[in-house]
Order: structure tokens, then C-alpha cells, then sequence
């Protein structure tokens, strides 16, 4: 069973290995997810220019698994990659294999965001193309202005807690003001 967890990368120490587009493809997820002090392992000249003063031009060896809390690995053959996996829970670190679930100690589910808000969408791994297309289906349902509406929806939340609000006058007035701007249906 999968229980969906938010985990901030960057208070985790974080490792991504590997090659090829595979890599690419998940550094700029992880880029774009801003996962500050990431490393970067990886034989690939290709990756060098995307990776930058990350990249460490080989895969980790078992210290550096240690090390972190999370690894990614995409585009390594399947016997490196089960080699990694193996040390990193080894280590209680916490894996993630492109596309390899077995090996897998979480999946990343597709992501939108405004501002922060987050949206996950997740099929357990079971197909990510039907994530991809609801995320950009929600996207159309909750547009950019969603950015502001947090930041002003978290800003009087964090002024009548100041002022000593109870959690349930707080939800009284974000649902007032929710009903009405006509964010959302009333349930």
C-alpha cells in the first residue's frame, strides 16, 4: 500500500545517479522542484552542461549512498541499478528507480504547482502517461491565479493567528472567503 508523503528535498540530503535522458529527465524534475545541495553522479559526458558544479563524473560509491537520506537512479543498466537500490537500503536511504517499482521505496508522482499549492497525482507507478494528462487537465482548473490566492489565503491565516484566532475561526473566515470569491463549489 502507498501512502502519499510531501517530503522536502531540501532539508534531505539528496543523490541522483546514473546517465543518459533518463537522468536529464529527472534532474529537471528535481531542478524544477528547487531540491537545493543536490548531487549529481554520473560517467556521462552528456550530463555534464545540465549538471554543472554538481556533477561528480562517476556513480557513488557506498559512503556516498550513506550519506544521503533519498537517491534517485535513472538510465543505469538494471543489474547497477539493483546494486545501488541494495546499498541505499542497506543504509535506510530512502530509493527511487526510474521506472523499476520493485526497486523502489517511493515513486514520484506528477506534480502541480501554484505557488504553494500542490497538486500530486499519482497511479502508483502504474502509469504515469494518465498522471501526466491529469495534471494537465488540472491545470486548466486551477490556473496561475491559484499563486496569489495562497500567499493571500496563508497571509490572513498567519495574521489571525497572531492575533490569537482559534484554528476554527480561522476556518470560518478562509471559507468565507473561499465561498465567496467563488474559488471553489460549495460542498
Amino acid at each position: 500500500m502507498t501512502v502519499p508523503l510531501a517530503l522536502d528535498l531540501g532539508t534531505l540530503p539528496t543523490a541522483l545517479a546514473g546517465g543518459g535522458a533518463p537522468l536529464l529527465k529527472r534532474l529537471t524534475l528535481l531542478d524544477g522542484e528547487q531540491v537545493r545541495g543536490l548531487r549529481i553522479y554520473s560517467p556521462d559526458p552528456a550530463v555534464a552542461e545540465a549538471a554543472g558544479s554538481r556533477l561528480v563524473p562517476r556513480l557513488p560509491d557506498e559512503a556516498e549512498i550513506a550519506a544521503c537520506r533519498v537517491l534517485f537512479v535513472a538510465g543505469l543498466p538494471p543489474d547497477r541499478s539493483a546494486e545501488l537500490a541494495a546499498i541505499a537500503r542497506g543504509h535506510r536511504v530512502l530509493v527511487n528507480v526510474e521506472d523499476t517499482l520493485p526497486l523502489c521505496d517511493f515513486h514520484v508522482p506528477a506534480i502541480l504547482r501554484r505557488g504553494d499549492l500542490a497538486i500530486a497525482i499519482s497511479t502508483g507507478g502504474g502509469s504515469p502517461t494518465l498522471s501526466r494528462r491529469l495534471r494537465a487537465y488540472l491545470a486548466e482548473l486551477f490556473p496561475e491565479a491559484w499563486t496569489d490566492r495562497i500567499a493571500r489565503i496563508a497571509e490572513m491565516r498567519r495574521q489571525m493567528r497572531e492575533t490569537g484566532a482559534s484554528n476554527a475561526e480561522i476556518a470560518r473566515v478562509t471559507d468565507a472567503v473561499i465561498d465567496d470569491e467563488g474559488w471553489l463549489p460549495k460542498p
